[in-house]
């Protein structure tokens, strides 16, 4: 990876760690290789929203052309969303695309994904099936998908 995207992200890494702002949403963050390359993030569902109490893991692929170029960034936890592939994690998210730019940074990714589970795009869909569904459907089948809550409820009844 080229040195600056080594020293940007190393910055960015110690800043999401460090960030008042991130450990109130509980966003997460660890290295998954040493080099800095490869992450793993996980986010908190929002409040007042279906996602509320989960916890989603994120695979965060840095690309040697950072900052100029976006990470690669998608849902390692199933989840049903409109803007979230149910099948392979991907995210349809305009920063994580054309509208990137150099100025953003990791926190900014994380706390634009948890944003996004509050805030549906379904104009813009990664995943047609999902964006068509309503809203209980979504709300009930969001809840079932995230592991942890699904666990607690098996374990509960």
């Amino acid at each position: 990876m080229a040195n600056i995207a080594v020293q940007r992200i190393k910055r960015e890494f110690k800043e999401v760690l460090k960030s008042e702002e991130t450990s109130k949403n509980q966003i997460k963050v660890d290295l998954v290789d040493e080099n800095f390359t490869e992450l793993k993030g996980e986010i908190a569902g929002p409040p007042d929203t279906p996602y509320e109490g989960g916890r989603y893991q994120l695979e965060i692929k840095i690309p040697e052309t950072y900052p100029f170029n976006p990470p690669k960034v998608r849902f390692i936890t199933k989840i049903w969303h409109p803007n979230i592939s149910s099948v392979t994690g991907a995210i349809c998210l305009d920063i994580l695309k054309d509208q990137w730019a150099a100025a953003m940074t990791l926190r900014t990714v994380l706390l634009s994904l948890q944003a996004l589970l509050a805030a549906a795009e379904p104009d813009d869909p990664q995943d047609a099936v999902v964006a068509n569904q309503n809203a209980v459907i979504v709300a009930l089948s969001s809840k079932s998908w995230d592991v942890e809550s699904a666990t607690e409820l098996l374990i509960s009844n």
